[in-house]
């Protein structure tokens, strides 16, 4: 691995025409295969986004590079920061298009920051997101950059800026920083601290302005209702954080702490209506790892929209346990469509190891409340994790057969960096990808966890398979086209074609 040091020359050199270009990394193809030409989404990158507001608010000139978004390669990234921006400092956003998914986005983080490093060796990078900050040290040594964020990242990212501004070369007081000197000494933050507390004030909504917004796709299944209207598409932040501590997440990684924030519901409105008059913009997703949980919040931002009367269709995550009575007409009416619910197991066994404590009855009864207001699910389930064998398993798929959601999704357990599930995998010497996409789901060469009755490659044969029963089930067919006509059929249809190629099987079957 290509190791950089911070030579005295990066703390002292000049501004270029921008302070800091703000690159979201990514290769589509790497992490989805075949499914990322037409039936993923692409997405905005969300948190980019709001650290260039916060940093435009400091006083800072920024810019964003969205590599998926542009479609731009490794190389075109490089050039463009290079050659056309010359920025002071150069901010790898490492994130995902869910909460899990950054570690999976860390191969392209390297490529890019190898780049721009061949073009510019001295041009200082940092790099945020959750997996440096679950593994802020390992990515200060390992990585060919020169900073590693080891908090939320907004606070870290504009102090160091104003650092090398200020040509300081000892950057201790720089919080939740970890860095290496110019004789390659890495250093660690002697300053645990970096949320920004004032939402509302500091970091109010996404720097739209330096998105390329004609680009951006919604998921196919948000769209069925409109399935030829994809775009438009935007994703926003109303909270920030988790208070729960499931076993296979990572979310919290960049907060220290499970934890809550939440913008204003009049700061969240303001930024749907810039969305909706300036952009044109109908499909949305809410990012936050759990929308649907503070009444307050929930009803605030409802209410609000419901007030504004917009032509909005909004997806958002939420918990059986969490949609409080009074939330589903109001989510309906305010645009809600979708919400997509942590089912992750039909074992009792299971969902406890996870932090999932609801029982299989009310499963099925918040289901079908949520599609009686008129709202459409998706499901999302777990293959793999800690206490599950092929019995249960099998148990999940005819959960997800039965409740015949919208849609679903299916996932094999991993190992997150930031997870619980990481830290028992280092500490039982459990395998681990090598190359940090592995981590992607789609991914050709994804590696899940073992069980104690499992092994990798029958967990994810049995993933595949789930899928493909699921999507090609009668009931499931049936349910699209009555809901939202042939059209969308024949988009499933297609979709089911898409067969993954997963190297872990294959090595199965050829042994």
């Amino acid at each position: 691995m290509v190791q950089t040091t911070l030579s005295p020359s990066v703390t002292k050199a000049p501004a270029g025409d921008i302070d800091i270009v703000f690159v979201n990394p990514g290769e589509p193809a790497q992490i989805y295969q075949s499914l990322s030409n037409e039936f993923s989404a692409i997405e905005p990158p969300a948190f980019a986004g709001l650290f260039a507001t916060y940093a435009r608010n400091k006083g800072a000139g920024v810019a964003i590079v969205d590599a998926p978004g542009e479609g731009l390669t490794v190389d075109a990234v490089a050039e463009k920061v290079v050659k056309d921006m010359k920025p002071t400092l150069v901010a790898m956003v490492v994130y995902g298009f869910q909460p899990s998914a950054s570690t999976q986005n860390m191969s392209a983080a390297r490529r890019t920051a190898k780049a721009i490093k061949a073009l510019a060796p001295d041009l200082p990078i940092i790099l945020t997101g959750t997996h440096p900050a679950a593994l802020p040290e390992r990515t200060v040594r390992e990585e060919p950059v020169d900073f590693v964020c080891d908090l939320e990242g907004p606070i870290t990212i504009v102090k160091t800026w104003e650092a090398l501004k200020a040509g300081e070369t000892d950057l201790s007081k720089v919080p939740s920083l970890w860095w290496r000197d110019a004789d390659g000494t890495v250093r660690k933050p002697s300053r645990p601290e970096g949320l920004v507390d004032d939402l509302d004030g500091e970091m109010p909504g996404i720097a739209w302005d330096l998105l390329p917004m004609r680009n951006y796709r919604s998921h196919n299944w948000h769209a069925f209702d409109h399935i030829h209207h994809r775009t438009p598409y935007a994703a926003i932040h109303t909270t920030l954080g988790c208070p729960y501590k499931c076993n296979f997440c990572c979310i919290n990684a960049p907060f220290g702490k499970p934890s809550y924030r939440m913008w204003s519901p009049d700061s969240v409105v303001k930024e749907i209506e810039h969305l909706v008059t300036n952009y044109g913009v109908k499909n949305i997703k809410i990012v936050d790892e759990m929308f649907v949980l503070n009444k307050r919040h929930v009803m605030g931002v409802t209410d609000k929209l419901i007030e504004r009367g917009f032509d909005i269709n909004i997806w958002a995550y939420a918990r059986v346990d969490t949609v409080q009575d009074g939330f589903l007409d109001n989510l309906k009416n305010a645009g809600v469509n979708w919400l997509a619910l942590g089912i992750e197991s039909a074992s009792a066994e299971v969902r406890d190891g996870a932090s999932k404590k609801f029982k299989a009855s009310d499963i099925e009864r918040e289901v079908r409340k949520i599609q009686n207001a008129g709202i459409h699910v998706l499901g999302n389930y777990i293959f793999g994790l800690p206490d599950d064998n092929h019995e249960r398993m099998e148990e999940t798929l005819d959960m997800a057969l039965q409740l015949n959601t919208e849609f679903a999704n299916f996932y094999s357990a991993m190992a997150y960096p930031g997870s619980q599930l990481y830290g028992m995998a280092i500490q039982n010497n459990w395998p681990l990808p090598t190359e940090w996409h592995h981590f992607s789901q789609h991914a050709y060469e994804t590696l899940p966890l073992p069980t104690n009755h499992l092994d990798a490659a029958s967990i994810l044969e049995f993933r595949d398979q789930a899928w493909t029963r699921y999507f090609t089930s009668p009931s499931y067919l049936g349910l699209v086209e009555r809901k939202f006509g042939p059209e969308v059929l024949d988009h499933v249809n297609r979709m089911t074609q898409m067969k993954l190629k997963r190297k872990l099987v294959e090595e199965k079957y050829a042994a």
